[in-house]
């Protein structure tokens, strides 16, 4: 009997242990296509152990001081729109993935999102309403849809920093449609002056924090670069009590990819596959275990899986690379 006892506290631990990893947010970044998606497109995203999905659709403005969103046009991707968001997930939904809806905006050549700043009272109150609406359409689309999770932002420092009760407001008018859990997308140096945490479920980080200046780091260089970051994660968790969700992570397959992890110049550096493999395999020792870390979102993932990726390419996909394989066996882990 004693032994029946023992054997059966052990195999209940074992499960505690399992379902506690299972917990954790195993994600993909899904880019947009121009088309419908359909089994074929998400076979490699199952292939790789996910359980969760990041839907991406944009909305674009013209510069930074340009208050105005375009969103939901005709002249955007099919992925991008409201109408391919419901399409993607309802073909990731019957495969039992989860998703994150994550609207994003996308400022003309490409410049980055935290510099979008009026220079006008006038023009922070239409680009309040326009953000408004191009967010509140989101949050109607993620409920319908059953989407787990809605980020309700991405690298949006300035326009946060500046316009705090803004945030705080739409914050309620997007509870008032969308019942999921809500996080916001901050980047590596943004986070800790985010100032709503306590009005959201996760707090939200883009982790492209810089670890190393090698070449090549390995795994346990790049678990040392971790530790101020991690510290510092920590105190705004403790701060807050909310689990810390990386709302994008990932590394490109070139040489000094820890050095400044965020940097997508595609003409940049010399491939590196072992590079992005020891980026991936320290993120994973330094964060998964944790209780207080709820997971993240490899960046990135495209559908044409078959015409992405490989072992010439230096971006962040790690499809038909060496990353690919360690991406299946760390969310199996």
């Amino acid at each position: 009997m004693k032994i029946t006892k023992l054997l059966f506290f052990v195999l209940f631990l074992g499960q505690l242990s399992c379902n506690s990893q299972q917990k954790k947010i195993n994600g993909i970044s899904f880019v947009a296509s121009r088309e419908a998606i359909n089994t074929k497109h998400i076979s490699p995203v199952l292939k790789a152990q996910s359980n969760y999905i990041a839907l991406m659709p944009f909305g674009f403005i013209r510069e930074l001081s340009s208050p105005e969103i375009a969103y939901n046009t005709q002249r955007q991707w099919f992925g991008e729109t409201r109408a391919g968001l419901v399409q993607y997930a309802k073909i990731f939904k019957e495969k039992k993935l989860k998703i994150m809806v994550k609207p994003q905006i996308w400022v003309w050549r490409g410049e980055y999102t935290g510099f979008i700043e009026m220079d006008s009272e006038e023009k922070w109150t239409v680009l309040e309403n326009s953000y408004t609406a191009f967010m509140l359409t989101y949050a109607k689309a993620a409920q319908e849809i059953n989407a787990e999770i809605l980020c309700i932002g991405t690298e949006l420092e300035k326009f946060v920093l500046k316009r705090p009760e803004y945030w705080k407001g739409l914050i309620q008018k997007i509870k008032k449609v969308y019942t999921g859990k809500l996080t916001y997308a901050a980047n590596w140096d943004e986070f800790k002056r985010v100032p709503f945490w306590s009005d959201l479920d996760f707090i939200g980080i883009d982790a492209y924090f810089p670890l190393s200046n090698e070449k090549t780091p390995s795994v346990a260089a790049l678990e040392t670069g971790w530790q101020p970051h991690k510290k510092e994660i920590i105190r705004i968790q403790n701060q807050y009590q909310k689990q810390v969700l990386f709302t994008e992570y990932g590394y490109r397959s070139v040489d000094y990819n820890a050095k400044e992890p965020w940097n997508y110049n595609r003409n940049s550096g010399t491939v590196n596959l072992q590079a992005q493999i020891n980026g991936l395999q320290a993120i994973h020792n330094q964060f998964w275990k944790e209780d207080w870390f709820a997971g993240g979102f490899l960046w990135k993932w495209f559908s044409n899986h078959d015409k992405v990726g490989g072992k010439e390419n230096t971006m962040f996909t790690p499809q038909n690379k060496p990353a690919e394989v360690i991406i299946q066996k760390l969310h199996q882990q």
